[in-house]
């Protein structure tokens, strides 16, 4: 069974910093393309940074600039770095691992920007 296990969420202060892992096991890592998301209650899951198997990125327009992500295949982990926070950012974060239609997704983690 495909696992995709967040780590790292929190409770942190207006400009502060995060950072995010995704652990993934049973599947081929390398292969998969990644992914962040969040989600808010009574909103849609929104994109926050994807990259690719090749290691290209691309980000949210409210997070660029500020949220770097990034992958180490030697450990089958996926990083999210969060800086500069805003209360807006706060959401539960999902972990997504992608390769042609296949989709599996983490259990999410509570991150809350707050003073």
């Amino acid at each position: 069974q495909v696992q995709l296990v967040e780590s790292g969420g929190g409770l942190v202060l207006p400009g502060g910093s995060l950072r995010l892992s995704c652990a993934a096991s049973r599947i081929t890592f390398t292969l998969y393309d990644m992914g962040w998301y969040r989600q808010t209650p009574g909103k849609q899951r929104e994109l926050v940074a994807t990259i690719t198997s090749g290691g290209a990125t691309d980000y949210a327009a409210s997070v660029k600039d500020r949220f770097t992500i990034s992958r180490d295949n030697a450990k089958n982990t996926v990083y999210l770095q969060m800086n500069s926070l805003k209360p807006e950012d706060t959401a539960v974060y999902y972990c997504n691992a992608v390769r042609y239609k296949v989709n599996y997704w983490g259990q999410g983690i509570q991150v809350t920007v707050s003073s």
